[in-house]
């Protein structure tokens, strides 16, 4: 796993998200190459300017010597723009693929991975890790690579100058390569706890406006206020930390280039005595000592950027190495009949000793109405999710067709699945692109609106604006919760699986949206092995059979009236709901 890996490990893995850009990294190579030579071109011409203007007062050379120097700007800018639009193209084009890679492989993932790491935790990775992570690759390259070849070049130009002077200067390169490494480790600490703590403070600010109607209601502004603040706190904290030390870091650079400043006046003073160096040799060797400070402190500073970077890069690999969910079979299915049957299945969540299920046995039979019904954390939620894989069994089968579910392709296996739940989830878009979602997008007109019409949702979408063509806003969030429903099951009808499930379909509606969206799923499920998870028992009276489930178990199964003459925890059940509703 990546989260193991050094940080160069992760660092040459990073650059290989860089490949498809190689053109245009080596475009920026050649102009940083120019850029850099210009510097030092312009740096080499102070000797002439102040030997020949003046002190040899050469009026030709006082002529020639301005060209040269715009010349060489011209060029440098030139260059300096190519460097510039090449990496950043590179690195926005990086932070693209990685977000449309760690989205495509979140969609891959088990179920497991989601009940795990809120989804705020992902939009951080999805968001400012592969950003951070792009930076690393190219930003931080970029910088390191102007600012090195500034370096090497004005180097290149002191040794020129004088090889003695340039020499006794390099003697305080071991201790500042000492003190760029101590920076280095501290910002690969403090840069993986920074982006955690970031996740963490957009997960506590989503619970808190998406939540806002009970934070509210029961007076939690203060505590949930209070609990957001002490990890912008902490957030703080880690922050003034990196500051902190880019800063000291910045300064140690600084004062240690000022005793470079300090040698080299001592040695070109003493050089200059002897008569082996120039007023302009030594300008030449001050003016490269001053382009090499601020690029030294540059490179100092790019160590934050490059180890928040690596730590963003390895909480993304951990997305990218986790394995998705399995998909073994080789089984190809073009339509199901639609026979369901679990045998004696048995399924636990990770950390869990209690099992959610517990040697669970039944058969759906096609064309009939299998209704699930039981307290709240019976285990109905977690047998249903078994069956098109979401979760994976721990013991036991679960067939269809008398196949054994993870014989099948899992894509061919969900093509036989029609799901519909209490939490409905549409998307920002028109009412047809909402039914007609996914794989059915290319769906006739006709079906579509056969589809609509059945699940009585015509008579609202007649009345949009642009009827079908009409965006419904995010998560559906123009509409009724009636007119959602109704929608979710014009999505079912057109898909027209041979097994339809319906979680709590009708739980949080009001008696009319109850009774629309009951006659709909009454259009919906002949013809089709349905598997209902009932929470008002008067909705299942006419089911083919009824499972009752307690604590992960089936405890009682037949029809409704069996059930109630059988005085058992259905009957229980049914009593309870029938005071309620007194």
């Amino acid at each position: 796993m990546s989260g193991a890996s050094s940080p160069w490990e992760t660092y040459r893995r990073l650059i290989a998200f860089a490949q498809p850009y190689r053109p245009l990294l080596l475009a920026g190579l050649v102009a940083a190459l120019i850029e850099a030579a210009a510097a030092g071109g312009f740096t080499m011409l102070m000797k002439p300017i102040i030997d020949e203007t003046f002190i040899s007062k050469n009026a030709e050379m006082s002529l020639l010597l301005p060209l040269q120097i715009v010349g060489l700007f011209v060029l440098r800018g030139i260059a300096g723009y190519v460097t510039d639009m090449s990496m950043a193209r590179s690195s926005r084009g990086i932070a693209r693929d990685l977000r449309v890679q760690v989205l495509g492989k979140y969609l891959r993932l088990p179920g497991l991975r989601f009940d795990s790491e809120p989804v705020p935790s992902m939009l951080t990775r999805l968001g400012s890790d592969s950003d951070q992570m792009a930076a690393a690759a190219i930003d931080a390259m970029k910088v390191m690579l102007q600012q090195a070849l500034q370096v090497l070049v004005m180097l290149g130009v002191m040794l020129h100058a004088s090889w003695k002077v340039t020499l006794a200067v390099l003697v305080l390169a071991p201790p500042l390569a000492w003190i760029m490494d101590k920076v280095g480790r501290r910002y690969r600490r403090i840069s993986h706890r920074i982006q955690e703590s970031s996740g963490q403070l957009l997960q506590l600010a989503d619970q808190s406006l998406s939540n806002q109607q009970e934070v509210k209601v029961y007076g939690a502004q203060d505590a949930e206020l209070r609990r957001y603040t002490e990890q912008a706190n902490t957030h703080l904290r880690l922050s003034m930390k990196v500051e902190s030390t880019r800063s000291i870091s910045s300064a140690m650079v600084q004062l240690m280039g000022s005793v470079g400043l300090a040698a080299l006046l001592f040695m070109a003073g003493r050089e200059a005595l002897a008569g082996r160096l120039s007023a302009g040799g030594f300008v030449v060797l001050m003016t490269s000592m001053m382009a090499i400070i601020p690029a030294i402190k540059q490179l100092t500073n790019v160590q934050g950027m490059l180890q928040r970077g690596v730590a963003s890069a390895q909480r993304l690999f951990s997305v990218l190495d986790a394995p998705d969910e399995p998909d073994h079979g080789t089984r190809a299915i073009e339509r199901a009949q639609g026979l369901v049957e679990f045998r004696d299945v048995t399924a636990r969540y990770p950390g869990q000793s209690h099992p959610a299920l517990a040697e669970v046995s039944f058969i759906a039979r096609p064309g009939t109405v299998t209704a699930i019904v039981g307290r709240s954390g019976s285990g109905k939620s977690s047998l249903i999710k078994l069956i098109p894989r979401f979760y994976e069994a721990e013991a036991g089968q679960i067939l269809v067709d008398g196949v054994p579910v993870d014989t099948y392709r899992l894509a061919d296996l969900r093509r036989q699945i029609a799901l519909v739940g209490q939490q409905v989830m549409l998307f920002d878009g028109t009412v047809a692109a909402n039914v007609a979602y996914g794989e059915m997008e290319q769906a006739p007109p006709e079906g579509l609106e056969r589809a609509i019409r059945g699940a009585n949702a015509m008579e609202f979408v007649e009345r949009l604006p642009d009827g079908v063509r009409t965006s419904i806003g995010i998560k559906g969030g123009r509409l009724s919760g009636g007119q959602r429903q109704r929608l979710a099951i014009a999505r079912a009808m057109l898909k027209d699986a041979p097994i339809l499930i319906l979680d709590e379909a009708t739980a949080a509606l009001d008696t009319e949206s109850e009774r629309l969206v009951q006659d709909a799923l009454e259009h919906l499920m002949p013809n089709r092995t349905t598997l209902v998870i009932a929470h008002r028992l008067s909705t299942i009276e006419h089911a083919d059979q009824v499972l009752v489930m307690d604590e992960g178990r089936i405890v009682e199964r037949g029809t409704h009236a069996e059930l109630l003459a059988r005085d058992g925890l259905y009957a229980h059940l049914h009593r309870m709901q029938f005071r309620e509703a007194q």
